[in-house]
């Protein structure tokens, strides 16, 4: 549910959502994809103890 809200709202999330639909991966293939994604950065900001930077450069 949390990657679905993020694919529409969330800036970082909603390109890399984008990107993928346009490369022609199914809806729920790129949904996968962001859910993933969130789990890599949660997981990067429990390990390291920060806080979320959406101006942080991301890797694609």
């Amino acid at each position: 549910m949390a990657a679905l809200v993020a694919s529409r709202h969330n800036p970082v999330i909603r390109d890399f959502y984008q990107r993928l639909r346009l490369a022609g991966k199914p809806a729920k293939v790129a949904l996968t994809a962001c859910m993933r994604k969130l789990l890599v950065i949660l997981n990067s900001m429990f390990k390291n103890r920060t806080f979320w930077h959406p101006q942080l450069p991301l890797a694609a």
